[in-house]
């Protein structure tokens, strides 16, 4: 399934980038296609604005050369190649060509865009002044390279994920973790496209749709609205464990759709201007509203609270190109700085006040709102990456001992949610049915993402044991003498 799904959405993104080529072309059969060499040629060609080397012929000898000048140039290009070999691709074999294009993909596609990135979320680019060791004994080494260059591969896709999630903070409770079965509700797609091009969906209608319903109608939007290309099908992405390679793929193109799409200087101070008056006329709303409600009951505040969210929503829509790209551009206007700082302060207070508003849920939901909030910000939260395997053995180990005593409270409160009685002695709702059916899509979504999470914690601790195992072994990797001194060391560690 992974293997079909990889090659049938590597072939489509390798189309619309042959639709560049003069002449454009369309493949068919990956795998048979790219045995001639013609077809990486050209790929690279388009995606590096460069002209390579080829043999015009179709005999044996001419195709293993033209595939030996792709590698050469990924090679330049300080690409790994690892096990993909000239007779491998000439024989089509499945794993090898996937293995390339993904090379060629993350490479040209998602290390470019990510590198945009790069700095805004103080990850190590080559081209950021954050960027890890690069002294004169450090760009000596190799193996120091290897590594530098493997820490920002893992950062282009970190870099890529902020950004997803960045997009889709800004619509509610859609959090995206991974690239994997985050995406499968279809939420995620959509919440993209609307702080894309506000407007084109709607939400709080595709919370009560199926996954299929939601994943079929934003590739429809992505192509006929932004032109971009349907990589992936609904029953790629509404499965168990979805491919990580093709999702990312896909999600890479709308990040490349945003930076296409630039405001002039005019509509931009046309845009600050209205967004400040619309963020100060929110701030008094919400003043207002604090003050008309504190001795109002839970059910009361709640009630309002929703209302002026449901306006708050609908009202910064236009506004939500200028917050999702507030961290793209290396320099800001004073108005443009303004904006930013008003949009945090005012989101800050809409927090304080959901706060407040979680403290006084009558018993015992006061108690499982802390516990949802404890576990989503503990999933929420990214791996730590510490370079003392030693620490980050122990660190992963707490993680795991904190989760699991989490997951160990998971259905005694399912159970207190779904057994709560919502009324008072007269009969009166306690709390909001919407709030209650919140609080049960919460716990779905926990239960979903729960054994990838585990299973992430855990992986984490073995990279670690792993790393700690290795360095203990470059260190006995010397000369110690005696038989005895050796045992010694041993016995001592």
């Amino acid at each position: 399934q992974r293997e079909f799904t990889q090659k049938k959405t590597f072939t489509s993104w390798i189309n619309s980038i042959l639709a560049k080529h003069t002449p454009p072309y369309v493949i068919s059969d990956l795998y048979t296609d790219i045995q001639q060499g013609h077809l990486l040629l050209d790929l690279l060609e388009v995606l590096s604005g460069q002209h390579l080397p080829r043999e015009k012929g179709f005999n044996i000898f001419q195709c293993r050369s033209n595939i030996e000048n792709a590698l050469t140039f990924l090679k330049s290009r300080s690409l790994k190649l690892i096990n993909i070999h000239v007779a491998d691709i000439i024989e089509g074999k499945p794993s090898i060509v996937l293995g390339l294009i993904w090379t060629i993909i993350f490479h040209f596609h998602i290390e470019e865009l990510a590198r945009t990135l790069a700095c805004t979320y103080n990850q190590p680019s080559l081209g950021c002044s954050s960027a890890v060791d690069s002294s004169p004994k450090a760009s000596r080494s190799a193996k120091k390279s290897a590594k530098i260059k493997e820490r920002w591969k893992m950062s282009a896709t970190k870099a890529l994920l902020l950004w997803a999630k960045e997009q889709c903070s800004l619509h509610g409770s859609i959090n995206v973790t991974d690239f994997k079965s985050s995406w499968r509700s279809g939420l995620p797609f959509l919440a993209i496209i609307q702080t894309l091009r506000p407007g084109l969906v709607d939400l709080e209608k595709a919370k009560a749709r199926s996954n299929k319903e939601n994943l079929t109608e934003a590739f429809r939007i992505a192509e006929l609205e932004l032109n971009i290309p349907r990589l992936l099908e609904p029953e790629d992405v509404d499965i168990m464990n979805p491919d990580e390679k093709s999702i990312m793929t896909y999600v890479a193109q709308f990040l490349q759709y945003s930076r296409n799409s630039p405001e002039s200087e005019e509509d931009m101070r046309e845009i600050v201007r209205e967004a400040m008056s619309w963020l100060a006329a929110q701030e008094k709303k919400l003043a207002k509203l604090l003050i008309d409600t504190e001795n109002e009951t839970y059910y009361q505040m709640y009630k309002k609270m929703m209302s002026f969210m449901e306006a708050f929503n609908e009202g910064k829509k236009p506004f939500l190109p200028l917050l999702s790209s507030k961290r793209s551009e290396a320099e800001w206007s004073e108005g443009q700085q303004q904006i930013i700082e008003e949009w945090d302060k005012l989101i800050s207070q809409i927090n304080e006040w959901k706060v407040k508003l979680d403290q006084m849920l009558p018993s015992p939901l006061d108690s499982i709102e802390a516990w949802l909030q404890e576990v989503e910000h503990l999933e929420a939260e990214d791996l730590p990456d510490l370079q003392d395997p030693f620490k980050a053995m122990f660190v992963f180990r707490e993680i795991i001992v904190i989760f699991k005593s989490l997951m160990d409270c998971f259905d005694s409160h399912l159970d207190a949610l779904q057994s709560f009685k919502n009324e008072d002695e007269k009969n009166t709702p306690l709390v909001l049915p919407e709030k209650l059916e919140e609080m049960k899509r919460r716990f779905s979504n926990i239960r979903f993402t729960n054994f990838n999470t585990f299973l992430e914690y855990h992986y984490g601790l073995c990279s670690a044991i792993a790393n700690e195992l290795m360095l203990k072994l470059n260190i006995w990797d010397m000369k110690y003498g005696t038989k005895e001194s050796v045992e010694s060391l041993l016995e001592s560690w």
